[in-house]
């Protein structure tokens, strides 16, 4: 059995930031004694120079040395474990000092082991620092790192990395930093952060104090640093000829070998990365950030108001920076942007509508299985962050969420996918999805699908017209009668709709026959669920097929058997797949299931009194009970990647491009080309 897995079995401390040989060098030393009867393991410590019994937190510290020692050449001398810090009577001891190289007794680098939690370790490097004078700080769990410049008694400002031995804290901020330096240092891949982690330290560190809407601030900020990295497109693609030749799809997703090879290349001729604390004053780089802002508002407008500008203090703004300077938001799966916005929008109230962001990898099963293709159109009539329109033009493009340039016929196809929307938060972070993903065109309106009848107040709303105009004359070249806006052509609709409250007006519900109940009598409130049902309905033509997420109750409940009799009366029933109890956790413990359908035509889907139908349930739902994504280990206390570099989330809803087993997708397109379905 693995000694070193076994120690640390079931603590909070983990091997995922060290390689490979780094951890074998240490299990290579590992001994055993005999300490009160009972074998223990043990090794000689590097600096102390005696055995030491191997705990959790020890088999970090001596892997993390290890690295001070051999990648950044300090020397035995200047290290020290449990180095006493005076606070007035009372000693705490530190994990690891790096004194000052001039100063041999005054702490320079204080790295904090014992507290396993990101909160409480920087608290208690916050107060090791503040007590020593020590201007960096570590904290580590062996699963996650942060690096810490302590700005004054108030701030940590997260910086890229430690010096070496022979660097300086100015060479680590100002530093020439290109696309090359980013995906090498991305704090996602090497600090297994994600976003969402980020966003609450910052909060925690100034924007909780700062009297802003944090939504706001950070949708800026993130809004800035997408437009950063997508002006160095010109750089990415040279970064991927040169992977592209020197390693194969394998390599690809080993990211310490992707690291490694990138090292090799010359990025003099590179442009720099502009979103970066590099040591100016904060008016400068408050300066500088805004002006990025303004010129990122430019390229993608109708997002944010021309005259928008941060709200954040020059200091706030500074520390804010410094944490997200180092993450690379351009990874194709959308999961470290998509997870953040979940957070942000879910913050502020989005979940007391019912609304809730869908996992990736939900939505990557149902565009598997309804199988969108060039010519098509599809749309999400609740679309959130645009998940389900994102992933169709991943679909059906090929084309990945990069900041790569989309051919002239690919544009074609991204123009025929739309997403509309209630909430006005939502719909702006879809548009800049959208933006990007469309290559500055995009089809995401804010509206509200379930009340048509009032999109005749938007035709007449200048400021409207001017953010949503061109998409809405695109959606309405698809109504079927436009002064009605009921009926639509689309081939393809998928949805999670929001299914928390119900719809009072009456002026609404008497807009649908669900609105009725069996005798013919409109009802004085409708789940706002079943409504979407019927109008997404609405939204398809003949033969168009749907996917919508819906609570378990409306597969089960006798009081629903009428909306189930709707549903067969105006489609076929293709699939339902019920999904695990932690997929939409931690917002919601619902248990919900995904509806299959195509709707009866006479070519494309000939109506039918009985058929087969497919069923599923997912027992592996990629979450814990926390509501926290699962990931798949690669047998050395890492992570696995895929081939993009992504860590992969561990579920039975489709293979993941092979790098999982065939899952619930897969079963059902066996199924779909069985029965011949027309889109397979």
């Amino acid at each position: 059995m693995d000694i070193i897995q076994t120690i640390l079995k079931d603590s909070n401390y983990h091997l995922s930031l060290f390689k490979k040989d780094e951890i074998n060098t240490l299990r290579d030393k590992v001994f055993t004694k005999e300490v009160r009867g009972k074998e223990s393991s043990f090794v000689t410590c590097i600096v102390r120079d005696k055995d030491i019994q191997l705990k959790p937190e020890e088999i970090v510290r001596q892997l993390f040395v290890g690295r001070l020692i051999d990648e950044y050449d300090y020397p035995k001398k200047r290290l020290a474990f449990e180095h006493a810090v005076v606070f007035g009577r009372e000693k705490k001891s530190a994990d690891i000092v790096i004194f000052d190289k001039d100063r041999p007794d005054t702490p320079y680098i204080i790295v904090e082991l014992k507290k396993p939690k990101l909160k409480d370790g920087k608290n208690q490097l916050r107060s090791y620092c503040n007590a020593t004078g020590a201007p960096i700080g570590v904290w580590t769990n062996g699963e996650q790192i942060s690096h810490y410049h302590r700005k004054d008694p108030n701030y940590f400002e997260d910086i890229t990395d430690i010096p070496k031995a022979d660097q300086s804290l100015e060479d680590i901020l100002s530093g020439r930093f290109t696309l090359k330096d980013l995906i090498i240092k991305d704090k996602i891949a090497n600090e297994r952060k994600s976003l969402k982690d980020i966003i609450l330290e910052m909060e925690d560190e100034v924007l909780a104090n700062a009297g802003v809407d944090v939504f706001e601030e950070v949708f800026k900020l993130i809004f800035t640093k997408l437009y950063d990295e997508i002006s160095s497109k010109k750089d990415k693609t040279r970064i991927e000829d040169f992977i592209y030749d020197k390693l194969d799809d394998e390599e690809r997703g080993d990211y310490d070998k992707l690291k490694e090879t990138l090292a090799e290349l010359d990025d003099k001729r590179f442009r720099v990365m502009e979103f970066r604390n590099t040591g100016q004053t904060e008016t400068e780089l408050y300066d500088k950030i805004q002006s990025l802002f303004d010129k990122a508002k430019e390229k993608w407008p109708g997002v944010f108001p021309e005259s928008a500008s941060f709200d954040l203090s020059h200091s706030h703004l500074a520390v804010c920076v410094s944490s997200l300077q180092d993450i690379k938001l351009f990874n194709s799966n959308l999961l470290v942007v998509d997870e953040a916005f979940e957070y942000l929008v879910n913050k502020s109230s989005k979940g007391e509508k019912g609304q809730y962001f869908t996992p990736r990898h939900v939505i990557d099963m149902c565009v598997k299985m309804l199988n969108p293709i060039r010519g098509e159109y599809m749309i999400d009539t609740a679309s959130g962050s645009c998940g389900f329109p994102v992933h169709t033009i991943f679909h059906i493009t090929n084309h990945l969420f990069t900041n790569a340039e989309i051919s002239e016929e690919d544009k074609e196809d991204v123009l025929k996918v739309f997403g509309i929307d209630f909430d006005e938060k939502s719909v702006r972070v879809a548009r800049t999805l959208n933006l990007i993903a469309g290559d500055g065109e995009t089809n995401v309106l804010h509206l509200n699908s379930l009340d048509y009848e009032r999109w005749n107040d938007k035709e007449k709303d200048r400021k409207w017209l001017d953010t949503y105009g061109k998409g809405y004359k695109r959606l309405e070249k698809l109504m079927v009668d436009k002064d009605e806006k009921k009926q639509f052509q689309f081939d393809v609709l998928m949805a999670n709709p929001p299914f928390a409250g119900d719809i009072k007006e009456s002026r609404i519900i008497h807009k649908y026959e669900l609105g009725f109940n069996a005798n013919g009598k409109a009802q004085n409130k409708v789940g706002r669920d079943i409504l979407f049902i019927e109008r997404n309905l609405d939204f398809l033509k003949t033969g168009g097929r749907m996917a919508i997420v819906l609570p378990q109750g409306r597969f089960n409940n006798t009081s629903d058997k009428r909306i189930r009799e709707f549903i067969a009366e105006h489609a076929r029933i293709l699939a339902v797949v019920s999904l695990h109890q932690n997929s939409f956790k931690p917002h919601t413990g619902t248990k919900t299931s995904v509806l299959f359908v195509q709707k009866w035509d006479d070519e494309l889907c000939p109506k039918k009194e009985d058929y087969p139908i497919f069923f599923a349930v997912s027992e592996k739902g990629g979450k814990d009970n926390s509501g926290d994504y699962n990931f798949v280990p690669n047998g050395n206390g890492q992570y696995k990647l895929d081939k993009n570099g992504h860590i992969i989330v561990d579920h039975d809803l489709h293979n993941h491009d092979g790098e999982l087993l065939d899952g619930v997708a897969e079963a059902f397109i066996e199924f779909a080309k069985t029965e011949n379905f027309s889109f397979w």
